[in-house]
């Protein structure tokens, strides 16, 4: 049987891959301090991590906003749009038929850029997970100016450091599951580029091309 051919499509915007690296590198800054100012290590110094923890924490917020901004003017909101379809065959696969070699369920495409695992995973980080932390950042940051005549301390910072290793997590898994890719690199190659590589004979269903529905 012939392998099928793979090619190459323009996926992702120089915005979207400027967004997703300084985001990295930023989750990256702030566990490194935040584990620093919970006395895991020392290396900056406790006020110089405080420093940059917040300096970080702030300017993310600042970067969420243009992103928010970014997915609605250009309609690349509808790509989180949750889906049900073909979920339990994503979930399979990367459970079972990765490691034999079996095809992707859902192919990705510039109108389908995330899988239904994808979606769900990348909402319910939008939508619950960000939000709460940077909520508990900020009562953290100004709890010394008012937040703490409402509520004490103990549970924002539990709550605030709980939610940063679940984002921890969620990067690791994220770093490994680059690597799953037709070659050991090529969807970090994708995110650096922004071009990523398909099957030729890839078929997109309409449920899936959340990114051209008007």
């Amino acid at each position: 049987m012939n392998e099928k051919k793979i090619i190459k499509i323009y996926l992702y915007t120089r915005f979207e891959r400027f967004w997703h690296w300084l985001q990295a590198i930023m989750i990256v800054a702030l566990t490194l301090t935040g584990l620093e100012i919970h006395g895991s290590f020392s290396l900056l110094g406790f006020q110089r991590a405080v420093n940059i923890h917040n300096f970080v924490g702030l300017s993310w917020l600042v970067l969420v906003a243009f992103f928010v901004f970014w997915l609605f003017t250009t309609g690349e909101w509808r790509q989180y749009i949750p889906t049900t379809k073909k979920l339990f065959a994503v979930v399979v696969y990367y459970s079972h038929g990765i490691f034999k070699g079996t095809p992707h369920p859902v192919e990705k495409s510039p109108g389908a850029k995330h899988n239904p695992l994808q979606r769900l995973t990348y909402l319910g980080l939008s939508l619950l997970l960000l939000p709460v932390q940077m909520v508990t950042g900020l009562l953290y940051y100004t709890w010394n100016d008012w937040a703490g005549l409402l509520m004490p301390l103990a549970p924002v910072a539990f709550v605030h450091t709980l939610l940063a290793f679940m984002l921890l997590s969620f990067l690791l898994v994220h770093v490994y599951m680059t690597t799953t890719g037709h070659s050991l690199f090529s969807h970090i190659s994708g995110m650096i580029t922004g071009w990523e590589e398909i099957y030729e004979t890839t078929t997109i269903e309409e449920w899936e091309l959340a990114g051209k529905r008007k």
